[in-house]
């Protein structure tokens, strides 16, 4: 196959491309099925049926302003600035774009607890620091459509009044980092960034700040200080970051992917995102939500879908599990969601923030982890507690020591060195760094896993308490 056969613009060439790793934006060298998914054979995804990335369809990567602008770039901008901002902000209410980081948060009415205007600066801080294992969404949107997130901060810095911006990257995320400053640099020389932006007066400056990799910082009080150079620890709150956030003044922060809707929401209206999910009717979540399904499965990757899906069709999409394996497990949105089990009561579960949390687990991300019948439980959920142990920033005493000790216990379980007792003190821990015990959500984000575990494998646990024999009944005598 030929360099000129990558470029051009059909499904079938790009997959081509993706397979060989010749994708300018590879991730690893694995597929990313994004597109095709609900559409009839042949029928091209558009800004209608998937408005996060029918562009992709288009070009692999819109790295030029150019193209961007041939694909209806910055017309949900022009539409914006023709309304007032508080029409705008209503607009984003009204449709309800659920906060895509994990929380679910209509993004509209968080904007609306902001302060009034007083004349001083006003942020809006794009939480681009994704971290979460298991989870790759936002990478894709950032290396891929960066321009497409560029306009998505512009309107909502209309609609809130803010003058400053800061993308505030993983530091790990290099190359998305070095496509969203050049797509700035692009913006400043076209009067999209800036002052005076299309002939208005509506200004707006755009920074890239990388973090220097800790999973805290995708708490967003902790991101604001990182990005004041101070040390990365949750604020007490409140006061909420909408009322004194980055050096004191009000500030929103949203998802990368949350950003992502903004302009199709402009050039399309409320009414019909309101109506995207409703083909599938098992959802009244509006819009569309990037999924995935990564582990064991036999293609893993990013979907487009309108919620509604089920989490048995995800693994379907990604080819089901490996030959010779059987589905044991899956977390639903990234390391700090509940496990659920393989049982249809689970897996038939829409994929969507309220019937995941009444299944006892968090839609989170929505990027679904497998796991299989020969993975050890124990094993997974040591392997999950030291990465929360080490990125715990240590500023409260229940998390900086409680953390700690669940992996002490984790590793003498796994080791054959463990008591009865201990997954009794297991599950203990569990209660005691619960929310509202400790000072921001990492430590009870940490237990979700352990407990669920613990909840549904128990006995895989117990397995590996060794028996005390008589003689070291003994031996403890004496």
């Amino acid at each position: 196959m030929s360099e000129a056969t990558f470029c051009k613009p059909t499904v079938t060439a790009q997959i081509d491309a993706r397979k060989l790793g010749k994708a300018p934006s590879q991730l690893n060298r694995q597929r990313i099925p994004i597109y095709g998914v609900g559409l009839a054979e042949g029928e091209a995804p558009t800004s209608l049926s998937h408005p996060l990335t029918w562009r992709l369809y288009h070009h692999d990567a819109v790295l030029k302003l150019a193209d961007y602008l041939a694909l209806k770039g910055f017309e949900g901008l022009k539409i914006a600035l023709s309304k007032s901002p508080k029409e705008v902000g209503e607009m984003i209410k009204t449709a309800n774009v659920r906060g895509r980081g994990g929380a679910g948060f209509n993004a509209g009415l968080k904007w609306t607890f902001m302060t009034p205007p007083d004349g001083g600066v006003r942020y809006l801080i794009c939480n681009a620091d994704e971290m979460e294992p298991g989870t790759f969404k936002d990478r894709l949107l950032m290396e891929r459509l960066p321009f497409q997130l560029i306009e998505g901060m512009l309107i909502t810095a209309y609609a809130i009044g803010a003058s400053v911006g800061y993308i505030f990257i993983r530091g790990e995320y290099i190359i998305a980092a070095e496509r969203l400053q050049a797509a700035i640099d692009e913006c400043l020389a076209n009067a999209l960034l800036g002052e005076n932006i299309l002939g208005t007066e509506f200004g707006f400056k755009l920074h890239v700040h990388t973090g220097a990799g800790r999973y805290i910082c995708g708490e967003e009080t902790a991101l604001i200080n990182c990005l004041e150079g101070r040390r990365a620890n949750p604020r007490t709150k409140p006061p909420f970051p909408q009322v004194a956030g980055a050096w004191g003044r009000p500030t929103v922060v949203n998802n990368v992917e949350t950003l992502n809707n903004m302009s199709a929401i402009l050039l399309n209206g409320v009414q019909w995102y309101l109506d995207l999910p409703k083909a599938k009717g098992k959802s009244e979540t509006p819009g569309t939500k990037i999924m995935g399904c990564s582990g064991r499965v036999k293609d893993a990757g990013l979907w487009e879908l309108p919620f509604g899906y089920t989490a048995r069709e995800i693994i379907e999409l990604a080819g089901g599990m490996q030959d010779g394996l059987k589905l044991k497990a899956w977390l639903p949105g990234g390391a700090s969601t509940d496990f659920l089990t393989a049982s249809d009561e689970h897996l038939d579960l829409v994929m969507d923030f309220d019937p995941i949390m009444k299944a006892g687990s968090r839609l989170g991300t929505c990027l679904m982890m497998v796991v299989d019948e020969t993975q050890d439980m124990v094993s997974l959920s040591k392997n999950l507690q030291q990465f929360f142990q080490r990125e715990s920033c240590g500023w409260c005493t229940p998390c900086r020591d409680g953390l700690p000790w669940g992996v002490k216990i984790l590793d003498a379980i796994d080791n054959g060195q463990g008591e009865s007792a201990d997954i009794d003190k297991l599950s203990e821990l569990t209660r005691d760094l619960w929310i509202g015990k400790t000072f921001c959500a990492h430590a009870p984000g940490a237990m979700e896993p352990l407990m669920s575990a613990l909840k549904y494998f128990r006995h895989e646990f117990e397995q590996k308490i060794q028996p005390v024999s008589e003689d070291k009944h003994e031996q403890g005598g004496l």
